[in-house]
């Protein structure tokens, strides 16, 4: 008989001791890993959420507008330029950007607000801004309205809470108004009816037309239709000034871009800013958009460009925020550190227990003729082969409620749901599919088991056999 079946046959001989061993490392492993998958699944969908909302996954830019965004810091798209980004294989859309700053008024009120110049298209492919348009507002006229419907009074006492309040989306018109899945299909086609806000998007070839925030449509009471007057400075030291009729209104999550943007075609914002085929960002959208092929595209085209022009990754322009989650994700790694710590000393002192279960066994062998290391080995085997059994049926177990979780994640409701949107986040926690993360779970767990054998291995050469025997 092999060491290896001798172990194997030594661990049923006390089933309990080894199955409680097993569940200690089975719990640790399972418990963990959900606990990873759901934190890094939802830095990823935040990471996404701001990635595809307005940053891109890589831009183009001036070597200096990274350090010093302004307008003399761009630079021209030229189709030169455009055949070398489109040569990457991996480059899906390119969407170029004139972004500068400006004063706004309609007739007595005024707000410095951010100019966005945009391809109308092309930022729906990148970031979705047609989906934001505004389409539900709470109006006092509509929601006289919806008092006189047949909607559920719970519904009708919260219409006065949002009196003016502007949505881009169902779900948090649904979340607001307490309105429940099962109750939709009636309350819904109600509120279409009555609280449905016109709306209009970006045409290319319109240059006087604009969309602004729903908070600076709010302050500066512009409503659609009406015009805004636009006054700053243009391309090297030039004048900027110009008259734009708001087509659109939309919400977007951040309220300190809401309060302050207004997007223009990007030919009407080149002619406001005197900056004729400029731009001050190119945004790519990417077909493979994970890690490694960022970075490979990003050092690709890097390659081609020439100065002053400069590739930038998502992760230099989102560094505050991969910096603030960075620090989120060290407090859950200390959270899965103490639950481990746990599990480990409830491996230790089932190791306890079997070394002084089996103690006057241990000084019969060795009274016989077995050597220490031999016995030293068959032990060590039973505690590894004990931990592969707890590891394999915790990474087991948890597949199927990593991968149910990434595509059927958890949707907050309530208050929970309210602050997810608040913050511009989808109100969703998913998993992360399996990862090196699995791989980092089990090296833990290897090594708590190394130092529990070394412990075994420590107190068997150390073994007196006299004292065993009389144990």
């Amino acid at each position: 008989m092999t060491d290896s079946q001798l172990a194997w046959k030594n661990l049923w001989r006390n089933r309990k001791r080894t199955v409680i061993t097993a569940a200690s490392i089975f719990f640790a492993v399972f418990f963990a890993l959900l606990m990873r998958s759901f934190q890094l699944g939802a830095y990823d969908r935040m990471f996404r959420n701001i990635i595809e909302s307005y940053t891109g996954y890589l831009q183009i830019q001036h070597r200096d507008y990274f350090d010093e965004p302004i307008i003399d810091n761009s630079f021209e798209l030229t189709p030169r330029v455009t055949e070398k980004i489109y040569s990457d294989p991996n480059v899906n859309t390119l969407v170029p950007r004139l972004e500068s700053f400006a004063l706004a008024a309609d007739e007595s009120r005024t707000q410095g607000v951010m100019v966005l110049g945009i391809d109308p298209e092309g930022e729906e492919k990148v970031t979705g801004l047609k989906s934001k348009l505004v389409k539900y507002k709470l109006t006092p006229e509509s929601i006289a309205a919806l008092k006189r419907s047949s909607i559920p009074d719970r519904t009708k006492k919260l219409l006065d809470v949002f009196l003016n309040e502007s949505y881009s989306s169902e779900g948090r018109l649904m979340l607001d108004l307490n309105i429940s899945q099962d109750d939709s299909a009636d309350i819904l086609p109600v509120l279409r009816r009555s609280a449905s806000f016109r709306n209009e998007y970006l045409d290319i070839n319109e240059t006087d037309g604009a969309l602004i925030g729903n908070g600076l449509s709010d302050y500066l009471k512009a409503e659609i239709g009406d015009t805004i007057v636009l006054v700053g400075q243009g391309y090297h030291g030039t004048s900027a000034a110009g008259k734009f009729v708001v087509r659109g209104i939309v919400r977007l999550p951040a309220p300190d871009i809401d309060n302050i943007i207004v997007y223009l075609p990007i030919t009407g914002a080149q002619e406001l800013f005197a900056a004729p085929s400029m731009v001050t960002s190119a945004v790519l959208k990417l077909v493979n958009n994970d890690d490694e092929n960022v970075l490979q595209t990003g050092n690709n085209i890097s390659k081609q460009l020439e100065q002053p022009l400069a590739i930038r990754t998502w992760h230099e322009m989102n560094a505050l925020l991969i910096n603030q989650l960075e620090a989120d994700n060290r407090s859950g790694m200390i959270m899965i550190g103490i639950l481990y710590l746990v599990i480990a000393f409830g491996v230790f002192g089932t190791v306890l227990m079997m070394i002084a279960e089996r103690k006057r066994e241990f000084g019969m062998l060795v009274s016989i003729g077995m050597r220490k290391r031999k016995l030293a080995k068959i032990v060590s085997l039973e505690m590894v082969l004990i931990g592969i059994l707890g590891l394999a049926a915790g990474v087991v177990a948890s597949l199927p409620f990593v991968f149910y979780g990434n595509s059927h994640p958890i949707r907050f409701t309530g208050e929970m749901g309210r602050m997810y949107s608040d913050y511009g986040f989808e109100p969703v926690m998913p998993t992360l599919l399996p990862d090196t993360y699995y791989l980092s779970q089990i090296v833990v767990v290897l090594i708590i088991l190394l130092v529990a054998i070394l412990f075994c291995v420590r107190k068997i050469f150390r073994i007196n056999v006299i004292n065993a025997l009389r144990a």
